[in-house]
């Protein structure tokens, strides 16, 4: 089963759900602020696709928390703020198969689905 996770509301997400709408990919939408993330499932991802890329430091939330916060990163606080704050993940996080990807481009999820394109 393939999941997409992210906030609905989130442009980057509305491309992606676009994309795998027009290409007939089945997938899940999980939306981590109404939904949620558990603790555990945020782990596995910074195994596989680390805490500083996975912290959003570009958005509305990030530059939010107190300069304090921002400028004392660890990846403790990091995956604790994440927890609070589930919108200052970077989005959209895709698993498929046994992978974990981040970010949508047309190219990336053409590779990640191998689907070829006519021109």
């Amino acid at each position: 089963m393939t999941t997409l996770y992210g906030i609905k509301n989130c442009d980057t997400i509305r491309k992606a759900r676009r994309w795998l709408a027009n290409n007939e990919i089945e997938y899940r939408f999980h939306d981590v602020r109404a939904d949620g993330i558990t603790r555990s499932d945020l782990l596995q991802w910074i195994k596989t696709l680390d805490w500083e890329k996975l912290l959003n430091c570009r958005g509305t939330t990030w530059r939010n928390l107190p300069e304090a916060v921002r400028n004392n990163i660890s990846k403790a606080s990091a995956i604790d703020i994440m927890l609070e704050n589930p919108a200052i993940i970077k989005r959209p996080v895709l698993a498929h198969g046994n992978r974990l990807y981040l970010g949508f481009s047309t190219d990336s999820y053409q590779s990640i689905f191998e689907i070829q394109t006519t021109t």
